[in-house]
């Protein structure tokens, strides 16, 4: 949603190495993600999106120590953050707290909660999983629809702009980018190893659900579940296709709030997006205008079941020490809560009335939508928010029998 701030440039070498680095040796669990298990990527045809193994760093591992942690992706993505925004630090490893972590047997077959409930399930054998990288939100962020925001922040309804129209408009490069979950979605690789090794597994990205690869031939769903990250700029039949894909029997788990806020335009002869309408602003291709802040606003709230909102001052029961940043709010009666943050909306606001973020399951059709309804990059290395992300995946984005 807002524009990182200017930092020099970070190689996307040095993001991966320094990804996967943090993966191998920041988690307490790290041996069952690294024991000779590699991920088994399904390789799509049209996947535009390679990502690299959890194990091809190209770097001596046997050197490390604790110092090179300190360019770890939760660091890197701090600095890149804008000034007024705060992130919480776990600190080199992740903080497991006591009663507040999810815990798996030792044969991972089950997980005991803070509730001291137990789970008992099979993470489902060869279950499709795809993982969406947000390429197009990453070309958004990168040095071009955000300029021009800013540049004609103080715009009222009713003016067009026919200048700096070139900013609206940007190349597409595929790399994880640090707005857009790049990093974030490769740390959730060696998470979702570990719960299932035999899983497949693919990246794709945006230009690929774009084109309908989360569909087979026949146009029956290529995947069980696809996770998506920060899906903030989508295109038309991208967004119909999610719809399509969780009204199919298909489950969709939604990690960061602000997703699906604008909508843009994608030309695949020259691997470009262009704004079309969202983010108060429309635009043709001649001219641009204020116009609507969420793009599908009414739409997504009935069958996603939340809609953004940034003006949370805090959460009363924060198991993860998560900050405000950007989050989804209950707007689906039919919503399911299964974890309730008591958020409080910020006094300096116009909004009336109490609101709820949580993470919840929704029903659509034969499918469901599970989101987390918070940023959850900024946390993604808390352990003990991901062992509730584990749980979510065994207990309802996968079937598993009791």
């Amino acid at each position: 949603m807002s524009k990182p701030i200017q930092v020099p440039i970070i190689s996307l070498k040095f993001l991966i190495v320094s990804s996967m680095i943090f993966i191998l040796f920041s988690l307490p669990y790290a041996n069952s993600v690294v024991s000779g298990i590699q991920p088994q990527f399904i390789t799509d045809s049209g996947s535009s999106y390679t990502p690299p193994s959890l194990l091809d760093t190209g770097t001596n591992t046997s050197v490390m120590n604790a110092s090179s942690l300190n360019n770890s992706p939760q660091s890197i993505i701090k600095n890149m953050r804008n000034s007024n925004e705060t992130l919480p630090i776990p600190g080199k490893l992740p903080q497991i707290l006591a009663n507040k972590n999810y815990i798996f047997s030792t044969n991972k077959s089950e997980i005991s909660t803070p509730s001291n409930n137990s789970h008992i399930g099979e993470f489902g054998k060869g279950v499709r999983i795809a993982v969406v990288m947000p390429t197009f939100t990453a070309a958004a962020y990168d040095h071009s629809f955000y300029v021009f925001y800013n540049k004609y922040i103080n715009v009222t309804r009713g003016v067009n702009i026919t200048k700096d129209l070139n900013l609206l408009s940007n190349k597409v490069t595929n790399k994880p980018s640090l707005s857009a979950s790049g990093i974030a979605m490769l740390y959730l690789l060696g998470n979702l190893k570990w719960v299932r090794p035999d899983a497949n597994i693919a990246f794709l990205t945006d230009q690929d659900v774009d084109e309908g690869s989360i569909f087979q031939v026949n146009g029956s769903n290529a995947y069980d579940v696809i996770i998506l990250g920060h899906q903030e700029y989508v295109t038309q039949r991208e967004y119909d296709n999610f719809k399509r894909f969780v009204g199919s029997a298909g489950t969709m788990i939604i990690l960061d709030g602000n997703v699906f806020y604008a909508e843009v335009k994608y030309n695949n002869n020259t691997n470009t997006i262009t704004l079309v309408k969202g983010h108060s602003w429309a635009f043709n291709g001649k001219s641009a205008w204020r116009s609507v802040n969420e793009r599908w606003e009414n739409e997504t709230a009935q069958w996603v079941g939340s809609n953004y909102i940034s003006d949370i001052s805090k959460f009363s029961n924060n198991p993860f020490a998560y900050l405000p940043h950007e989050e989804q709010y209950i707007t689906n009666p039919k919503d399911i809560i299964l974890l309730n943050y008591n958020a409080t909306i910020s006094p300096s606001t116009n909004r009336t009335g109490s609101i709820v973020v949580a993470t919840y399951e929704l029903n659509y059709l034969k499918g469901k939508v599970i989101a987390l309804g918070l940023y959850s990059d900024d946390i993604i290395v808390n352990g003990a928010f991901d062992r509730y992300f584990d749980n979510l995946i065994l207990q309802y984005a996968v079937r598993t029998q009791d």
